[in-house]
Formats: C-alpha cells, structure tokens, sequence
C-alpha cells in the first residue's frame, strides 16, 4: 500500500533511501472554460504538490526519473507531449529534469491504443448485452495488458536506489513491483477539488429535481385546467 506523504514524519527518512521508491502525483487537470473557483483549487493543487514533492525528495532521495501515463515519447520529445497534455504537472516534471531526472516512456503506443478504442466504445452504450458484455471483455484485457505494461517499464527502467514521479490517474489499478516503494502525494487541495466535485453533482441533482417538480406541477395544472373546461361544457342532467 501507498505510504501517505504525511506519514513520512514519523518514520526514519533513513530506512527508505535504500531500495527503488516512487513517488505517485494523481492527475488534476483545467480546461479554459472551467470555472475561476476550480482553476484556483488546481492551481493550489500543482503548487502544493511541488512543495511536498520537495519536501519528500529531500529526505528520502531525488528524483531521478520521470513518468507520465498516456506518453509514449521519453526524453525530449516526452516532455514536449507533457507540455501539450498537462501544462501544469509540466512545470514540476521540467525542474525535475532539470535537476538532472530523465524523462521516461511508461506507454506503449499500440496497447494504449488499444485501450482507448475500447474505452470509448463502452461510452457509446449498446442495445444488444452480449455485445455489451464482449466489448466490456476487449476493455478489461486491454486494460490489463496496459497495467501490466506500466509496472514492467518502471520496473525496468527505474535502477536500485533511485526515486521515480510518476503523473497517474488517482483511481489506476496499476500494480508495483514489490521491490519498489511507493509514495502517494495527496495534498489537501486535492480534497478541495474532490469537494468541489460532489458539490457540482449535488448542486445539478437538486437542480434537476427542481426542474423535474416544476414540470409535474405544471402538467398537473394542465390537465386541471382540461378537466374543467370539459366540466364546463357537460351538459346538465
């Protein structure tokens, strides 16, 4: 299991220096439509990682290389697809690299691929199960071979006694070699972004909910409205 970055406190610094350790920073992204209140939380975010990534490096080792899934490039032309994909996590990577890390494909072009193409055949949704369930199939193994890939290109890149950043999504299923020691750094901003979330979902909820009474109230009117009218012109017995 992932040590949480605030526990490092606590424990001898000196006891991870030995050994392969990576760092885990979950991917935030802003689009430039989104709303000034959530592109502060990610600002506040990307900072606040920076500043832990720091604060880690410094006690247990250095980063020495750099991961970001969904790039299949390493070295330059890795850095140059970082910056289009994730301008922000850019930044840390490039002082990272600076700093003399080494950027690392953790992709491969065909599985990803692969992957994507199944992924977005799940979104389209189905009318038959059994393609359903077959296409769900397709996505699990892609999505596993995927996995399996990630972990084996770290594995074999990341030397003994070096320290690895890897940029993933927060909900991988990426299962680490065990010889490697994983960090996750999860600065309270990313708590924030998570709030900001569920409040958006239960903000359009009741939204919806009004929308929807607003509309059955209405129908209801209507067809009071038609029922006295037809009352109306009945003819008296």
């Amino acid at each position: 299991m992932p040590e949480q970055l605030g526990k490092i406190e606590k424990l001898e610094a000196e006891r991870f220096k030995q050994g392969k350790k990576l760092y885990l920073v979950p991917l935030v992204y802003s689009v430039e439509e989104a709303p000034d209140e959530y592109k502060e939380k990610c600002s506040r975010y990307w900072q606040q990682v920076a500043e832990h990534l720091n604060n880690l490096a410094s006690k247990i080792g250095r980063v020495n290389r750099v991961y970001h899934e969904s790039i299949f490039q390493s070295n330059e032309d890795g850095m140059k697809a970082m910056k289009r994909l994730n301008p922000s996590g850019y930044q840390i990577a490039k002082t990272q690299c600076d700093n003399g890390a080494i950027f690392e494909t953790v992709e491969g072009e065909e599985l990803f691929g692969e992957f994507m193409d199944w992924q977005r055949c799940l979104m389209l949704g189905f009318i038959s199960d059994k393609v359903a369930s077959k296409i769900s199939e397709f996505y699990v193994e892609a999505a596993k071979k995927r996995n399996e890939f990630m972990a084996k290109k770290i594995s074999e890149t990341l030397k003994d006694d070096e320290a690895g950043l890897l940029f993933i999504r927060e909900e991988h299923s990426v299962q680490f070699p065990s010889d490697i020691k994983v960090f996750s750094i999860f600065p309270p901003a990313l708590d924030e972004i998570h709030r900001w979330y569920r409040d958006q979902a239960r903000l359009r909820t009741e939204k919806l909910a009004e929308e929807s009474k607003g509309k059955t109230e209405g129908e209801a009117e209507e067809v009071k409205k038609k029922t006295r009218k037809r009352t109306k012109k009945a003819p008296k017995g």
